[in-house]
């Protein structure tokens, strides 16, 4: 790596990334360590910040994602640098950058998220949803077309699937239900029973949670990708297709994969997408949600210690396999011993209490101080949105883990509710909660204290027994 024409520049900490993570990561280094200088690296000028933070219990927030000007949204002391992480020299402790500019760094912290893992890559008919860049190329391919075929089944997949309208949909999956990613069969049935089967028009969900504005200078070069979006992106853009009085507009294909893609430029659509189940569609494009995989688009002199899924791995401060680097976000591997009701998933939610540990982690290491691991990591928590629902997901939510060795108990109101506890020896172990059912802060503790509620039984879900006021 040549760096001879690159002029050194100084900085006690350089934290790569404009998301979630990366700003969460800035903030508390500047609220703890004022006086130090913050390079906030980021590859285009909107970042992601939080807002709006809203308790529904000690450890569970739901709260707003707004997509703002970086130069206009955070503190003096972080200084903001459009550019791309190109190299890293651990021994020497500097990164060069895509313009040549040379930083050296006391610490560093990685948050450079995630790229979507498309069923083909290089493919113009397939598309994945990441960033700004690709919600304007879905929706520019949406008011041009009449059929898409969507493959995924977690919360994008499902945005798409309920949200989009006037186009029709093929939705292939690869589980036996709906949005397995989140819920289990019975969360599935009720979305299908009181969303996707529902005989009225649909009418546009309030956002209770994430939510971003679109802007209008998008600071992107060609094969730049920003920050993920995130739930709740097609709230201010028109999602909306050009055909009327669609009979089936989503058709789910169950337990069935793409075989492959086949273009038919003379035929009345551009391609034939073959399942594994032997049917053939014909569609404008596809549209690939099938998750994410860790992005290190950069070099460095020395090797990460690596998880199985190519995330960096990172112990319980999230420093790194190499000194002073951290890392934090979509990114990372978990790679400490886990708590019993805490697992990782590539969510918001676990990118902000990532930034956030990564923040203080590093300067407590700066003072020479000691931190513990922040108490979030002990419970899983998630809120987000699907069809229109508030969702909160907690713990071992589908009993992840428990083998057979478990038991359920649900509570189902159609069109309202959904309320699914795990049990295991009497004891809850996690628990669903779809609509508004106000028991977020009852789990919450009956997971945490690990009561048991064998006395209760069934009663523990009877609607003319309000659990709270017992156990809150």
């Amino acid at each position: 790596m040549t760096t001879q024409s690159a002029q050194l520049e100084a900085a006690t900490f350089i934290i790569v990334g404009g998301g979630i993570a990366g700003v969460t990561c800035a903030e508390t280094l500047s609220f703890l360590c004022p006086t130090e200088s913050i390079v906030l690296l980021t590859e285009t000028s909107l970042i992601k910040a939080v807002t709006n933070l809203v308790p529904l219990a000690k450890h569970i927030l739901k709260f707003e994602v707004e997509e703002k000007e970086a130069f206009n949204s955070v503190k003096d002391q972080i200084n903001v640098i459009v550019d791309q992480l190109k190299f890293i020299n651990s021994e020497e402790k500097y990164i060069i950058t895509n313009s040549n500019r040379k930083i050296s760094y006391k610490l560093l912290c990685l948050c450079t998220g995630a790229r979507p893992k498309l069923i083909e890559n290089q493919n113009k008919y397939v598309i994945g949803i990441r960033d700004t860049d690709s919600i304007l190329d879905f929706q520019k391919r949406i008011k041009s077309s009449r059929r898409l075929v969507l493959v995924g089944n977690g919360g994008i997949a499902s945005e798409i699937a309920y949200e989009v309208k006037n186009i029709e949909i093929h939705w292939v999956i690869k589980d036996s239900h709906i949005s397995s990613t989140f819920v289990d069969p019975g969360a599935a049935h009720f979305f299908e029973m009181s969303r996707l089967q529902a005989s009225e028009t649909r009418k546009s969900s309030i956002v209770k949670r994430m939510r971003y504005s679109e802007a209008d200078n998008i600071c992107s070069e060609k094969g730049q990708q920003g920050a993920a979006l995130g739930p709740d992106w097609h709230q201010k853009i028109d999602v909306n297709g050009t055909q009327l009085d669609i009979k089936e507009p989503v058709k789910i294909h169950q337990q069935s994969e793409v075989l492959s893609i086949k273009e038919t430029p003379s035929l009345e659509y551009p391609i034939l997408v073959t399942l594994t189940n032997g049917k053939v569609i014909s569609a404008d494009f596809v549209v690939s949600a099938t998750g994410v995989e860790p992005r290190r688009n950069f070099e460095s002199d020395a090797n990460f210690k690596l998880g199985e899924e190519g995330g960096i791995t990172v112990n319980d401060m999230m420093e790194t396999s190499i000194p002073y680097i951290y890392a934090a976000g979509d990114v990372c591997h978990a790679g400490w011993n886990l708590a019993d009701h805490w697992f990782q998933m590539r969510l918001w939610t676990q990118a902000r209490q990532m930034g956030g540990m990564a923040g203080r982690s590093m300067a407590a290491k700066m003072c020479g101080d000691e931190v513990y691991q922040d108490f979030c990591f002990e419970l899983f928590t998630h809120v987000t949105s699907l069809f229109g629902y508030q969702i909160v997901l907690l713990g071992k939510y589908n009993a992840q883990g428990l083998g057979t060795n478990y038991e359920i108990l649900l509570r189902m109101t159609p069109g309202k509710e959904y309320i699914k506890f795990v049990l295991q020896n009497g004891i809850l172990q996690g628990a669903i909660l779809i609509g508004d059912t106000g028991l977020e802060e009852t789990c919450e503790n009956l997971i945490l204290n690990q009561i048991d509620l064998t006395p209760f039984g069934d009663d523990i879900l009877n609607p003319d027994i309000d659990i709270e006021d017992y156990f809150d």
